[in-house]
């Protein structure tokens, strides 16, 4: 049965049982344990809303119709000594594994959703608006349309300006802010007189992303090349460290 045929077949189910879900599948490709975190937008908060993933580990999990939400990955966490779960990038801030309705502290890259769940198109997107700590993409699996995978796979640490670095122990640059984190200014942050596109253009800064993530939010207003559609009925994999 071709592809077309198997969507007929999942939009048919849709129409008797109202809607079509989602797996998401995590993979982790960097030479290090992350810990990915789920935040629910709208729509029933995820059965995992963190845990662990150690190099070339997998796991999945089932999103509803209608789901909107946004992925991450923290880095270098470990349980202090008052038993509190922290994480050198993207901490949530719950102080366990699980983040619980809690969202990543930037800089964090985001994987972002939209499900639709009706037959209609799913939006997806990497975005950086919140800073980048770590290399990731999405790849659709199944679905139709163009379904295009989208990817953040720039070092963006190694030419993270020094107003942006966030230092690790070694003295590294684990995480880099955004202009708008960073320096709290209206004209980065697309704010006050620069509430609109045509008053928030891109900015020396968020070049500094764009050049090495094109496909990836680089600032607020940068839908044009950064937002991917996929009609439902798919699966999506995303992966650390591409």
């Amino acid at each position: 049965m071709g592809a077309k045929g198997f969507l007929t077949i999942l939009l048919a189910i849709a129409s008797i049982t109202g809607a079509l879900s989602a797996t998401f599948t995590f993979k982790n490709n960097c030479p290090y344990t992350v810990w990915p975190g789920t935040l629910t937008g709208a729509g029933s908060q995820l059965p995992k809303t963190g845990f662990e993933l150690a190099t070339g580990a997998s796991s999945s999990v089932d999103a509803p119709a209608g789901w909107s939400g946004r992925f991450w990955a923290r880095t270098d966490c470990s349980t202090d000594s008052s038993g509190k779960f922290v994480c050198a990038t993207a901490d949530c801030g719950s102080g366990k594994v699980e983040c619980n309705g809690a969202g990543a502290i930037p800089p964090a890259t985001l994987l972002e959703f939209t499900l639709n769940g009706h037959g209609d198109k799913d939006f997806y997107d990497t975005s950086l608006v919140d800073g980048y700590n770590l290399p990731a993409s999405i790849t659709p699996q199944g679905g139709s349309g163009s379904c295009s995978s989208t990817a953040c796979s720039g070092n963006v640490n190694s030419v993270c300006p020094p107003e942006l670095s966030v230092m690790g122990a070694a003295g590294n640059v684990i995480a880099c802010k955004s202009a708008c984190e960073a320096l709290r200014q209206p004209q980065y942050c697309c704010t006050g007189a620069h509430s609109i596109p045509e008053t928030c253009p891109p900015t020396n800064y968020s070049k500094i992303f764009k050049k090495a993530c094109p496909q990836a939010y680089s600032y607020a207003y940068d839908d044009n090349t950064s937002t991917f559609t996929c009609a439902s009925g798919g699966n999506y994999l995303i992966t650390f460290c591409p």
